[in-house]
């Protein structure tokens, strides 16, 4: 265990973020104001740390954050929109699982709750944020789902908070009416940003620069405002005036459009035209800044836009100023996360945390078929020294250490460093990128989401050199009809020269931004927990393991490209297959272990132990080895679970030479989605019995 403790401390020593930002420029300072969490009629969770970080706000109220500038008349208001179109909890089941519903009408995208679907979301409680993920079809049962076409809705969202009952997500702190928000972090690339209600954002970051700059008329005062309740129709904003000196004038810098606009209306119609007539306001003017895709979960803004829209609000204050620098918003408040007392009594709790540690380091690694570089380089830096020397790559990338008795058949463990993703196969004049899916990724949750490209350092991916990324976002359709789309596009803000001179090529890797959390007492989720969790429960087990006490011939191999088409595990076949007793996938079992799917199969209950993996697909453990396998389970006391799943595993490329594939699994939820959720229990239980296969006779007895 002394060689994985320093294992432990260098990859915890590496940065933990994929990106890391200097000095924020213009489009980081934007984005900090998308990122913030202000949920209609929840927006305190924003003005509390604006109130507390800038002296000279004052709440009202109703709520809204107000600063006043200059005195008399004329008076002028000046006020955006604040909140951010959310869910609440409308429903938690006795099983654990959560149901939502909008709050007000919400977006008008027709992809915006498919957006929600088989992703991490915030839910807000008294005690601080929570995530959760929102459940979604296993991708390897994606048969079973074909006929399901219609778009998502609300009414489709499970949300998996990690737990087992009603009790233990109201241990969490979560209860009914807790608002509910996708979680993302702040997200610019090129020259835009991108994000929910990012128009509308940009616009009240413009209105407080404006306000903090003491910005006012030649005559008379301003009063700013950051307006809650936007999305039931400006609602704050309209309460706001019953409090404030009486307006003259009034200028809503409003969410954002496909054109901008910059038009002084008589009045407003419906229930805000009343309390304008009622309160004598002599004039509206409503600015509202040009964004792509209005609505979608990524809408996009130009930093031009925003800029354009700052020099159209101080020319309709006070046409003489200059225009104000931009100020970053408060972070969002921290997910609770990794709490030590959220392992509950476990007898292995230290162990278990240690476990999520080291998983969470390999999960957020990008590593897509034939890029997975740089998880190869964080397995051989966590092979402890013997191995290392041991160690080989061939050609195609694969990792391999053989120990043990040198003659003789080999026993064969193997974990693949890929996860699902995409390759660019075409780049447009104008830089939008064209993609083919790598393995069976579930389309429906990466359109219309944060993208990263991965620039790999060399020519060939095989390079142990760290590369760079880019941030961009998956594009959605405008009009969709139909639940999955026919193709997926990426944008990184920049066409083609840009992205030529960037070092960006056909053929180069991408996927979506991905954080793990832990989840309830014991879960994890992350997408690439297939295969990640194998990858390092095979990396934990190596270092656990005295070489000298293994009596028979072992290779432990890290597979590249199994993810449509089992590459790299069909080389590792040419070379050792006929000399392979057996081989072990160890890869994940997908589980019917959800609220989406039936229990008629695959039924393996999360935390119930891992799985020996009997028939998937493309092959299975024959009778024998099933028994030999429960046999050594039982003699080493390892709880474990039996099941038939779908899908297929790295070692069907061995069947062909006469050596059986056995899976050794831990059951997952929501495959190939970024919502995939596994188990730290069952994957402790899972290294056990890595081990015991391990030092298992070549035959029993």
């Amino acid at each position: 265990m002394k060689r994985f403790c320093a294992f432990s401390i260098f990859l915890l020593s590496i940065l933990h973020s994929t990106f890391s930002l200097a000095q924020p420029n213009t489009g980081d300072i934007l984005a900090s104001w998308v990122a913030l969490d202000a949920p209609t009629g929840h927006e305190h969770w924003a003005t509390d740390s604006l109130e507390a970080s800038f002296p000279g706000w004052q709440r009202d109220r109703y709520g809204n954050l107000i600063k006043s500038v200059g005195q008399g008349s004329p008076h002028r208001v000046v006020a955006c929109g604040l909140d951010s179109y959310a869910y609440s909890v409308s429903q938690i089941t006795d099983d654990g699982y959560i149901r939502v519903h909008r709050i007000g009408t919400g977006s008008n995208h027709p992809l915006w709750d498919q957006a929600h679907e088989g992703q991490h979301l915030r839910i807000l409680t008294e005690s601080g944020p929570q995530v959760v993920v929102s459940g979604v079809a296993n991708g390897h049962f994606a048969a079973q789902h074909a006929d399901e076409t219609a778009l998502i809705t609300q009414n489709d969202l499970w949300l998996d908070a990690g737990v087992d009952s009603a009790e233990e997500v109201a241990a969490l702190g979560i209860s009914l009416l807790n608002p509910i928000l996708r979680d993302l972090p702040a997200w610019s690339y090129g020259d835009e940003l991108a994000g929910p209600r990012a128009g509308a954002r940009v616009s009240c970051a413009a209105v407080f620069a404006a306000a903090q700059a003491g910005l006012n008329g030649a005559q008379g005062s301003t009063s700013y405002v950051l307006s809650v309740q936007q999305v039931f129709g400006w609602t704050g904003m309209a309460a706001a005036l019953r409090w404030l000196p009486h307006a003259d004038n009034l200028i809503l810098v409003g969410p954002g459009d496909t054109q901008a606009s910059n038009r002084v209306l008589p009045t407003l119609a419906g229930n805000l035209g009343v309390v304008f007539t009622q309160r004598d306001i002599q004039s509206v003017r409503v600015i509202t800044p040009q964004v792509s895709s209005p609505d979608a979960l990524m809408e996009r803004m130009k930093i031009g836009a925003a800029n354009d829209l700052m020099a159209t609000l101080v020319s309709a204050i006070n046409s003489s100023a200059a225009a104000p620098a931009w100020i970053a918003a408060p972070a969002p408040a921290k997910v609770i996360n990794n709490d030590p007392a959220r392992f509950g009594a476990h007898s292995e709790r230290t162990e278990l945390m240690a476990l999520e540690q080291r998983l969470d380091i390999f999960a957020e690694l990008m590593g897509v078929p034939r890029h997975e570089g740089t998880v190869r380089q964080h397995v051989y830096d966590g092979l402890p020294a013997w191995a290392q020397e041991r160690a080989q790559i061939d050609t195609i990338g694969n990792l391999t250490v053989e120990f043990g008795e040198s003659a003789g058949e080999a026993t064969v463990f193997i974990a693949h460093m890929d996860e699902v993703g995409w390759e660019i196969t075409q780049i447009a004049a104008d830089g939008t990128l064209s993609l083919r899916s790598l393995g069976g990724v579930v389309t429906t949750a990466w359109e219309g989401q944060p993208a990263v490209l991965q620039i790999d350092p060399g020519a060939e991916s095989s390079s142990s050199s760290t590369p760079s990324y880019l941030r961009g976002v998956f594009l959605q359709r405008p009009n969709p009809d139909t639940k999955r789309p026919e193709a997926v596009r990426a944008w990184f803000g920049m066409n083609a020269n840009a992205l030529a001179a960037a070092g960006v090529r056909v053929g180069m890797g991408i996927t979506m931004h991905k954080q793990g959390h832990h989840m309830g007492n014991y879960r994890y989720a992350s997408r690439s927990m297939d295969d990640r969790v194998g990858v390092m429960s095979l990396l934990t087990a190596i270092n656990e393991i005295d070489p000298t006490q293994v009596k028979n011939r072992m290779i432990y191999a890290w597979s590249v490209q199994e993810e449509g088409g089992l590459r790299g595990a069909g080389e590792l076949a040419k070379r050792y297959g006929d000399s392979t007793r057996r081989v072990y996938s160890i890869d994940t079992f997908v589980s019917s272990h959800t609220p989406l799917e039936s229990p008629h199969f695959a039924l393996a209950p999360l935390g119930s132990g891992p799985v020996l993996r009997s028939i998937e697909n493309a092959s299975m453990a024959t009778p024998y080895e099933l028994k030999r396998n429960v046999e050594v389970a039982d003699s080493m006391g390892i709880p474990y679970q039996i099941g038939h799943t779908q899908g297929g595993t790295d070692g069907t490329r061995f069947t062909f030479f006469g050596a059986p594939n056995a899976g050794l699994s831990w059951p997952g939820r929501y495959s190939h989605s970024p919502a995939e959720i596994s188990d730290i229990r069952d994957i402790a239980g899972l290294i056990k019995l890595i081990k015991a296969m391990t030092l298992a006779p070549l035959e029993l007895e």
